[in-house]
């Protein structure tokens, strides 16, 4: 049986962005007092996992705590700068909470600079919208990505749960190329390997961001028959490869022709280490497509 190609340790960030490690950590859970913060930020560093990701609305709660991850980090970094050279640092914004989303020119600028504070720094490597404001003209939202490129304060721009066709308008008015796209993919959640996305990110050249790649911890404690099938698909590569399941969901969707990065969601610190073992594990094409025909619950035709 043939074997798909290995994740290298590094991939560009887009068309010509900077080189990142094949998986990234998130911070959407990121809380707790700044030492805690530090171990985990270490613990990704360390295992070579350079690429963070975070948003301004991590932390929120549905009345308070808006931007209150991006304060940690900022106090992290803070505290030790030599840490921001070793790290590629995304966040996202576009959510006026209370308010589910603005994207008006006036917004995003005020976001963008409100992020930075936070994380007080001068400058983010990726700067993404979070999820689609339907209010908002493409053209005005392409003119506030490309001033916070043109001011220095962002150097690539990307997009977060927009739709293919959201993408492609927005890239249309846009005169810097769009970097990531950051859909929801994991074993469980297939649609983008069969619905466009994945074939247009790789015709853009954005590379794409999986949030929840472990089916938002359902295939660490499968529930449904189908759920079981995907664990039972992924546990046969684990067992093979001497990683946990948790390692294996990863690898196969970094296996993937698109160069997906997965998003560790972990605030463990040797959850955040383990998963840089993912780039190991080797996939054959015949493995792969067991876990897919898990997951679409039938045949392939």
């Amino acid at each position: 049986m043939s074997q798909l190609a290995p994740t290298p340790d590094q991939i560009p960030l887009g068309r010509d962005g900077p080189a990142v490690s094949p998986i990234a950590w998130g911070m959407w859970r990121l809380a707790g007092s700044r030492e805690d913060a530090a171990r985990l930020v270490a613990a990704a560093l360390d295992a070579g996992i350079n690429l963070l990701d975070t948003a301004d609305i991590y932390g929120f709660d549905g009345t308070s705590g808006f931007g209150d991850a991006e304060v940690l980090l900022g106090e992290v970094l803070a505290a030790d700068p030599g840490l921001r050279s070793r790290m590629v640092l995304a966040t996202k914004g576009g959510i006026r909470a209370p308010l589910p989303y603005d994207q008006s020119p006036a917004y995003l600028a005020e976001a963008i600079d409100a992020s930075l504070r936070r994380l007080r720094v001068e400058r983010v490597e990726l700067y993404q919208i979070h999820r689609p404001d339907i209010l908002a003209h493409p053209q005005e939202v392409a003119r506030a990505l490309e001033a916070a490129v043109t001011s220095g304060k962002v150097g690539h721009v990307g997009v977060s749960n927009f739709t293919v066709a959201q993408i492609d308008t927005l890239q249309h008015f846009l005169s810097v190329p769009l970097a990531t796209t950051q859909p929801e993919i994991s074993p469980l959640r297939i649609e983008p390997f069969e619905n466009g996305e994945l074939d247009q990110a790789m015709r853009l050249e954005l590379r794409p961001l999986a949030w929840s790649p472990l089916g938002g911890g359902r295939l660490a404690e499968p529930q449904s028959e189908r759920d079981r099938a995907v664990a039972a698909a992924l546990d046969a590569v684990a067992a093979e490869a001497g990683v946990s399941r948790t390692i294996a969901a990863y690898s196969w969707l970094m296996a993937h022709p698109a160069g997906i990065i997965p998003i560790v969601g972990s605030q463990r610190p040797e959850r955040i280490a383990e998963a840089a073992r993912a780039r190991h594990v080797r996939w054959t094409r015949e493995q792969w497509y067991a876990v897919l025909v898990a997951a679409r619950g039938e045949r392939l035709p």
